[in-house]
């Protein structure tokens, strides 16, 4: 907001001064002001000194604020790039400002060649992957060598010479928005000072936020692919990590790529295993990992950058299934399942989609390969399989349980409704019971919940999930001797998983102030 002031400023100031200038005595009045600019600029902006350029193109102080420019994208050589080749500078400002979601008409190929030469020594061009402009050759990468922001395009937008040039146009900006990053950076800046310099670029420079709440739920391939969130400033957890890894690489900063159930951020690891998480929902805030942790979750999952365009076609093929769109989200998710061959959600995923849709012998066999699965990231084992295969369940159940909703209290109401006739067929159906018990706590209908989750309980008393909860509403309800009850059973059940969450000591503590444990 402050830059995008100054340069109303400055046009401002200079349309008063155009409009004075020929009155006697002003003309070292105008001089003046100009020096007095010049030496208010941000030294290490590079827009705000192509912009004083644009102003005063023909004052010794303009010049000097376009080599600067040049200088602080490590452009030293250049003496004269608005004549070989023609760069209108508005173009340059926008681009280096990120303005523009569509590509400029007169982004001829004499241009981009040049505005590509910018970034010849970014630290992505050492990589393999720079190189490569056909998809199936991506695969063929070692991790190492992957170009993540190429592999994101080439999927995304194809490799078509139409595509091929858009790809080149959204790289060119990537390679602006790093050496923008640079120029802040003192010379043989440390690992941490380029994560400090990005995450000031993106989420308070650039100002890139998460979506909406009410939009990024139906939108969220939109909020997910590298150019939307580009063009947009807008990104959900998997859209904005994507494009911090892109300037990562350009900055030769290796992250690691960290997915809790449902999540992703990304973090650096230096090299006596200290932490530093990048939180790109909330700014790149540091949290502490056992944030992440939970009753379900004991062990955070560490992603390799080839698995992050399976993630994207993820994260897609979920729009199209909640449109009921089965077949548009098979078809996703058997190519992230090329990026993530060994993935049990992404099979999980794709077996049930496939029942969907009735091809039922190839939904089974992916049902079957993960019949005895257990992720050692997770507390819980995933249940719907089993219940399928046992079956305590049947296809349209699952489809039904799996219908998204708004969250109106109409809409919960409707699709609680279904799930008590799905219960009254299939009472032991978990996925059905636990969806149904949700809905209770929704409406704010606790005891009823309890109820269910008590059913749910004689089912499974081995889910700390649910011996959880049934231990939190009791707590709610003053149930003190249930809630200490349904406690141990919880904390017994993650002993055996060697996990002890702090959510679970907190509540302990707070279920001590309330009443001694009886047991003791």
């Amino acid at each position: 907001m402050k830059k995008a002031f100054f340069l109303l400023f400055l046009i401002f100031l200079n349309v008063n001064l155009y409009s004075i200038q020929k009155l006697p005595g002003l003309e070292n009045f105008q001089k003046s002001k100009i020096k007095q600019l010049y030496k208010n600029l941000d030294q290490r902006s590079v827009v705000q000194h192509f912009a004083f350029y644009k102003l005063y193109p023909e004052s010794e102080e303009g010049k000097l604020a376009l080599k600067k420019a040049w200088n602080l994208l490590k452009q030293e050589n250049v003496k004269d790039p608005l004549v070989l080749p023609t760069l209108d500078i508005n173009l340059m400002i926008n681009l280096v400002n990120n303005q523009n979601a569509m590509i400029p008409d007169d982004l001829d190929e004499e241009k981009l060649d040049f505005l590509e030469s910018l970034g010849k020594n970014l630290k992505n061009r050492n990589l393999k992957g720079n190189n490569i402009w056909k998809k199936d050759d991506i695969l063929k990468l070692e991790n190492n060598e992957i170009d993540i922001a190429r592999a994101l395009f080439l999927e995304e937008l194809g490799e078509e010479k139409e595509s091929i040039y858009k790809i080149r146009y959204y790289e060119a900006t990537l390679d602006l928005m790093a050496l923008q990053i640079l120029a802040k950076l003192n010379t043989n800046p440390t690992d941490i000072d380029k994560v400090n310099a990005i995450n000031d670029f993106i989420f308070y420079e650039k100002r890139f936020r998460f979506p909406p709440h009410s939009i990024h739920a139906k939108q969220i391939d939109t909020y997910t692919f590298l150019s939307s969130v580009m063009d947009s400033r807008r990104g959900v957890c998997l859209g904005v990590s994507v494009m911090y890894l892109s300037l990562a690489q350009r900055l030769g900063l290796d992250l690691e790529i960290i997915t809790p159930p449902g999540h992703i951020y990304v973090r650096y690891k230096d090299k006596d295993g200290n932490i530093t998480n990048i939180e790109t929902t909330a700014r790149g805030v540091d949290y502490p990992s056992d944030v992440y942790l939970g009753i379900e979750t004991k062990k955070l999952q560490q992603r390799t950058i080839k698995e992050v365009p399976g993630m994207v076609f993820f994260n897609q093929a979920s729009l199209y299934w909640a449109n009921e769109k089965y077949e548009t989200a098979i078809e996703l998710y058997e190519k992230a399942l090329k990026y993530m061959p060994d993935d049990p959600n992404v099979k999980m995923l794709l077996g049930l989609n496939l029942l969907f849709v009735n091809r039922v012998k190839e939904g089974k066999k992916y049902f079957l390969d993960l019949k005895d699965f257990k992720s050692e990231y997770l507390t819980t084992k995933e249940n719907i399989v089993d219940d399928f295969l046992s079956k305590k369940t049947d296809i349209e159940s699952m489809k039904a349980i799996f219908l998204t909703v708004d969250e109106t209290r109409d809409s919960i109401i409707k699709k609680q409704k279904s799930l008590m006739e799905i219960v009254k067929k299939y009472p032991s159906f978990r996925g059905a019971l636990f969806q149904l018990i949700n809905t209770y706590l929704q409406l704010g209908r606790e005891k009823d919940a309890l109820v269910y989750l008590n059913k749910y309980y004689e089912i499974d008393e081995t889910d700390p999930i649910a011996n959880y909860y049934i231990a939190a509403i009791s707590f709610e309800r003053f149930d003190y001797l249930n809630a200490w009850k349904y406690l141990k059973n919880t904390e017994k059940i993650l002993k055996q998983e060697n996990h002890y969450p702090k959510a679970l000591k907190s509540f302990k503590e707070a279920l001590k102030r309330a009443i001694a444990d009886p047991s003791i």
